[in-house]
Parts: structure tokens; C-alpha cells; sequence
């Protein structure tokens, strides 16, 4: 079995059978969990390949690129995954929210603004508890704001604290 380099990028293998590095995620995996949790049908990401830099820490990229890959940055983070709940980022959220069709909360105008300035809320939600992507309907269509983490009647803001915006 090879080590995960925390500094080089590494490509999903495609199913587990392909996996070199112990507790990497799939490319298999990481679309199961985006279609489960989420209801992105896997077509969503067919010209995407998946990336593994650090422990856990899943990036985007539309395109090809030789792997490994000694790079900053290719494409974006999208997903947190060595930890016991797997976590989406607000890029992600916000680039790919759209084709999400559940675990998605609907916001109004007042909370949709406390959520994007990072304050937590009390709501009802009949969904899921974990990970949702919050959302807020403008100008007739859902826009994604970022991530939040319903547990026991509250809404938790993950949005980062340099993203948090306040009118």
C-alpha cells in the first residue's frame, strides 16, 4: 500500500478494488455520497475528476491533469471526507447546489442574511439532520448560500468567517 504525500494531489481511484492509499475515498464514493445526501444525479460531475491533497481533503476539477500532481491549488475543495461525517464546502455548495434536490433548506430574506453573517438559528426542518445546503429563493429561482449543520432544531452557519457577509 503507498502513503497519502499531504502536499501532492492524487486522483480518486474510481472503486475501492483501485484504492493504493488506506482510507482514501472513491470516485464512486464520493459520487454515492453526493447522490444519497443530496440528490445530484452523478451526471452532474461526468467531465469532473476528483483530487485527494492532505488527509481527507477533496478537490474538483473540471478537466485532466497527470497524477500525482505537485501543485498549490486544482480546481476547487469540495468536500472534507476523513472525519466521521462527511462534509461539503461552501464553494462546493455554491457552484453545485442547484442540482441538489434534497437535504436543501429554504430560507426567507431575514434568515438567509442571519445564515450568511455565520449566526446560528432556531428552525423547524422535517428533513434530515447533518449537512444541508441552505438555500434562498431570489428573482424566482433557489440560489445556494453554503452549508449548514442542522442538529436538534437549530440551523449552524458553517459559512467560513472571511466569507461572512452582514447588511
Amino acid at each position: 500500500m503507498a502513503d497519502n504525500v499531504g502536499q501532492r494531489f492524487d486522483r480518486l481511484p474510481s472503486t475501492a478494488d483501485e484504492r493504493t492509499v488506506p482510507g482514501r475515498a472513491t470516485r464512486r464514493a464520493v459520487l454515492e455520497y453526493f447522490a444519497d445526501r443530496f440528490g445530484m444525479p452523478s451526471e452532474t460531475f461526468e467531465s469532473y475528476t476528483f483530487w485527494e491533497k492532505g488527509a481527507g481533503k477533496i478537490w474538483i476539477y473540471a478537466g485532466e491533469s497527470p497524477s500525482p500532481a505537485e501543485l498549490e491549488a486544482l480546481g476547487m475543495t469540495c468536500l472534507r471526507t476523513r472525519q466521521e461525517h462527511w462534509k461539503p464546502t461552501t464553494d462546493f455548495a455554491q457552484r453545485f447546489g442547484r442540482a441538489a434536490d434534497s437535504c436543501v433548506i429554504t430560507l426567507d430574506a431575514e434568515q438567509a442574511t442571519a445564515f450568511a453573517a455565520g449566526e446560528d438559528q432556531s428552525l423547524e426542518w422535517d428533513g434530515d439532520w447533518g449537512y444541508l445546503i441552505a438555500a434562498h429563493d431570489i428573482a424566482g429561482g433557489l440560489e445556494p448560500i453554503g452549508v449548514g449543520l442542522y442538529l436538534h432544531g437549530e440551523l449552524r452557519s458553517m459559512v467560513p468567517k472571511g466569507r461572512q457577509r452582514t447588511i
